[in-house]
């Protein structure tokens, strides 16, 4: 096997992605804008794997945490009570010669033919207007959500009083948001609308700390049990001065990319800011009553959060594996193959089945098999090409199993099982299929416990 080189690999995988149906460009027919990407099929996939092992993980699976989806609209009241129109900013230079803008507080690339001549740093702020009616005056405005946050902290007492949920309690949501990048690149690390997938989660006051550990072990444990290899995952304490203007506390997951350690996922501590400004700003009381010692507070708030995106590349990267001359190891070969050695329960396609060649009733009895199969996966037939070309092309969207038909099927109706990672191959009964393959496919994820667990 070869490891691509640091500076390649994205290059490679993001090939792979396009010429495979996981990521298309958007609207490249007419020159496709900077950081804003569609998601073919096996994408789409991909995508709502991610999704649901978060959503089972993190809202199926407990008892004290409610979902939410709120509105992309957001009125420009709930962004200013929040903070966003004065302080969601970052520091925008210009080159005086070629126009290019740059963030003052990231590295600035060298220009090809002269050097830059900057201006002074200026705040950029990243949200995108609109407008709400027929009017573009000043109380119409509204803005896209920059983030899902102040949905949930808007209807903070509507779940209070309909979910019948006690502090400590969270609610989650997976949802569009958008912001207007200053700069962008590297793919699907920074992007202008993505997705986002948090929880906000209210504690007594004075408990907040260990919840924060609590619920940062959460986040590594969701990418570790999915795969992505431990050493290739650091947290970062960020220093006061960077921190958010909600935030007293912030650690990210930082993830080691082709083009080095940078940020996967992040825990913060947002105290009762939001609410307390939410509070002010609407007039509304948000306080919560706590029963068990009939105290009355704002709760603090632990916000857990990541990006989908950028999840979605991380189990790229962490999966991606190439083999020049192939995986027989032959030296001499021309063909790279590649393999995705996507965590089963997140491959797009879950198994593939192969009629060996197109007679014998083979296609017959494959289809069948295929259908079955459909009932608890995602399952594709595929009966053109060598077997092995079948085998690679499988391998190389992630698939972990493949399930070929040949003339022994005929016989005692058994089917060949063929393993991505090992290439190993199992004989199996056509009506043990579903019973041999669901256990692989079944380990229960690691699960946040509360601070007295």
């Amino acid at each position: 096997m070869n490891t691509p080189t640091r500076t390649d690999k994205l290059d490679r995988i993001a090939t792979l992605a396009k010429r495979r149906g996981f990521v298309y460009p958007s609207a490249e027919l007419y020159g496709s804008p900077g950081a804003i990407y569609d998601f073919g099929p096996l994408g789409v996939q991909l995508r709502n794997n991610i999704r649901r092992e978060w959503w089972r993980r993190f809202v199926q699976e407990r008892e004290d945490v409610v979902g939410i989806e709120s509105a992309i609209i957001t009125r420009r009241e709930v962004l200013a009570a929040s903070g966003h129109e004065t302080a969601f900013h970052d520091p925008l230079v210009e080159c005086r010669i070629c126009h290019e803008r740059f963030r003052a507080d990231e590295e600035i690339p060298p220009a090809a033919d002269h050097e830059h001549d900057l201006t002074e740093p200026k705040q950029f702020n990243l949200m995108f207007q609109t407008s709400l009616g027929p009017t573009e005056e000043g109380a119409a405005l509204a803005y896209l959500r920059p983030e899902t946050a102040q949905g949930m902290f808007t209807n903070f007492k509507n779940i209070l009083d309909t979910a019948r949920v006690k502090v400590p309690f969270g609610i989650a949501q997976i949802g569009k948001s958008f912001r207007n990048e200053i700069t962008t690149g590297k793919w699907l690390f920074r992007l202008r609308e993505f997705e986002i997938a948090e929880i906000e989660y209210f504690v007594k006051p004075g408990t907040d700390g260990e919840w924060f550990r609590v619920w940062l072990e959460a986040w590594e444990g969701f990418f570790t049990d999915l795969g992505v290899a431990p050493e290739n995952i650091r947290r970062y304490e960020h220093p006061p001065e960077t921190l958010a203007h909600y935030s007293t506390r912030t650690v990210d997951l930082q993830y080691n990319f082709p083009f080095g350690w940078s940020e996967l996922a992040g825990v913060a501590n947002r105290t009762d800011y939001d609410l307390r400004q939410h509070q002010q700003f609407s007039g509304r009381d948000l306080t919560y009553f706590d029963e068990t010692d009939n105290s009355k507070y704002h709760p603090y708030v632990i916000e857990p959060t990541m990006g989908i995106e950028r999840a979605m590349l991380v189990f790229l990267v962490d999966a991606y594996r190439d083999y020049p001359g192939g995986r027989a190891g032959k030296e001499d070969g021309k063909e790279v193959e590649a393999v995705l050695q996507l965590h089963p329960r997140l491959a797009p396609v879950t198994a593939a089945v192969l009629p060996l060649v197109k007679r014998e009733r083979m296609p017959d009895i494959a289809r069948e098999v295929a259908a079955e199969l459909r009932r608890a996966w995602f399952v594709e037939y595929d009966e053109n090409g060598s077997i092995g070309r079948r085998y690679r092309r499988y391998d190389e969207i992630g698939t972990p199993w493949c399930v070929t038909v040949d003339s022994q099927t005929q016989k005692d109706e058994t089917v060949t099982v063929r393993d991505r990672d090992s290439m190993a191959q199992d004989r199996v009964k056509i009506g043990e299929l579903r019973a041999f393959l669901a256990p692989k496919l079944a380990a229960a994820p690691t699960r946040a416990q509360s601070p007295t667990h």
